[in-house]
């Protein structure tokens, strides 16, 4: 072997043994870190949670802990920054017709559905974090959220009646449907599991609160 990274073996499921760098192990444990921190704050705040809980959950000494992240706080970071990445796949995915306001309500409120359904752990810490959380982890999901505002501003100013608009109104309109957003987050986490009824009431309320927003947008005169 030449002077590449180090290379590890772990044994696969049919009892052979495949090469893991270090890297790669590395990468693993980190992950573990925030998918043992992320089962742990299923029904409480990140203040209440140690490192020597979220280590031992990933299967690691607690001193470990630190060749990954330099505190707690900074571990929450990096969820509250995985957990984002979700909603900029939803606003990427939503770009499909530019010209119908009806079909990108259609679609948004579609994905967020089915992002939520798919990673409930990571919208209810963002969700439960946001509105009773402080320190960094709060200040990043703000941070997050005035990012993903400006992104979906930039999306709206491809709509034809909104491409006069400035920036700062485009932001405002953009504020508002993340606002709504959230709001359909809560609703979702908040119903009865598995109750295809509630979800599908949700989603309508949801496509609702948008279409009442845009409204607005052939009546607004924007600001100089």
């Amino acid at each position: 072997m030449g002077h590449g990274a180090t290379v590890s073996t772990l044994p696969d499921v049919a009892g052979f043994e495949e090469p893991v760098s270090r890297p790669e192990r590395k990468r693993r444990t980190r992950q573990a870190l925030l998918d043992a921190a992320l089962e742990l704050l299923a029904d409480r705040g990140f203040a209440s949670l140690s490192l020597r809980e979220v280590a031992k959950r990933a299967g690691i000494v607690p001193t470990a802990f630190y060749r990954h992240f330099a505190s707690m706080e900074e571990l929450g970071v990096a969820l509250v920054e995985e957990a984002t990445r979700t909603l900029r796949a939803m606003i990427r995915s939503a770009r499909t017709d530019r010209d119908s306001y009806g079909r990108m309500i259609e679609v948004s409120v579609r994905t967020l559905y089915e992002h939520v359904r798919a990673r409930e752990d990571h919208f209810r810490f963002l969700t439960r974090e946001r509105y009773s959380g402080t320190g960094p982890v709060a200040r990043a999901i703000a941070v997050e959220l005035k990012l993903f505002s400006s992104e979906l501003a930039i999306d709206l100013a491809r709509f034809g009646p909104l491409r006069q608009w400035p920036a700062e109104d485009l932001y405002v309109l953009a504020d508002l449907i993340v606002t709504a957003m959230l709001a359909t987050v809560v609703d979702l986490l908040e119903a009865r599991p598995g109750d295809a009824e509630a979800d599908a009431r949700t989603v309508a309320v949801a496509q609702m609160r948008l279409r009442l927003i845009l409204l607005g947008v052939p009546h607004w005169r924007p600001s100089a």
